[in-house]
């Protein structure tokens, strides 16, 4: 008789235990405790970062024959996500008008594409510290008469939506007539068929759609109040400061440098991103988007 009651107890005892940690393992929230530890930088997936990028910027970001991305950016990225301890690194091609609202609602982990810090992207994402500072170019056909950007006026120009171009188009080329594209490739198109007059652009970009066309710029414009970083989802500290560790070691030991004569030769170098025993003068710019 006593028997029989005691396992009806010891069940009761159990059952009680089972719930207490059922309720402890949920937290009240769904995720395990370990979840943190596991996943310290807070990764859409842990182990692996998801990148937003531009398949068409090149030298910055773009696809390859084999339709591999590649250019100065990733391998830059790469590079410092090593460093941060992860080697799974996933691109993939957005148009830049919807890539930081991508990266901000959680869509991706960073977003890599040479994109410009500014006060009003800041109110959507965060950046990394700044790796680029900028020229902008307008492009233009041979016999277009445009020869410089005082020659815009009336002219049909075209800028990629989104972009830092598109802003300074705005601000400081009011008498000319924007028409937005979502990439470079489907405005230097227009350009070449004549849909539009001229492309607003960043100037490394603009250097191989010349090499490629025949195109001609018509204005390189210093743009350095907004430097190149990688844009993250607000609140994350932990990835923030990983990948701004990255960067200054990249920079501090070479690897930038090595790889921004392999992506831009013959273009003038920013010295704020050399070894600091290389720093000698004042920077000199590259371009943003």
């Amino acid at each position: 008789m006593f028997k029989g009651n005691i396992r009806r107890k010891g069940g009761i005892v159990a059952s009680a235990l089972a719930a207490v940690l059922a309720l402890s393992a949920c937290g009240g929230s769904g995720t395990p405790a370990a979840a943190p530890a596991d996943n310290p930088y807070g990764l859409i997936e842990p182990g692996t970062i998801r990148v937003a990028s531009l398949g068409d910027a090149k030298p910055y970001t773009f696809t390859d024959a084999q339709g591999q991305f590649t250019g100065f950016d990733v391998e830059l990225f790469k590079d410092v996500a090593n460093r941060a301890g992860v080697d799974d690194v996933v691109f993939t091609g957005q148009d830049f008008s919807g890539l930081l609202a991508a990266v901000a609602n959680g869509q991706f982990d960073v977003g890599v594409a040479a994109i410009g810090i500014t006060d009003k992207r800041k109110e959507t994402v965060d950046f990394s510290n700044g790796y680029l500072a900028g020229y902008l170019t307008v492009i233009t056909t041979k016999d277009s008469g445009i020869t410089d950007e005082k020659a815009l006026g009336g002219k049909r120009l075209g800028v990629v939506q989104g972009t830092l171009q598109e802003a300074y188009a705005v601000k400081n080329f009011a008498s000319a007539n924007l028409v937005r594209f979502p990439d470079n490739n489907t405005a230097i198109s227009a350009v070449n068929s004549g849909a539009v007059d001229a492309h607003f652009l960043d100037y490394e970009a603009a250097k191989a759609y010349q090499e490629q066309f025949g195109l001609v710029s018509a204005a390189d414009i210093p743009s350095f109040d907004a430097p190149a970083g990688f844009a993250i989802a607000k609140g994350k500290t932990e990835f923030k400061e990983a990948l701004d560790k990255g960067l200054a070691e990249a920079m501090e030991d070479g690897t930038w440098k090595k790889l921004y004569q392999k992506w831009f030769p013959g273009s003038p170098m920013p010295e704020q991103y050399l070894p600091k025993a290389e720093q000698t003068s004042s920077p000199t710019p590259t371009a943003t988007k």
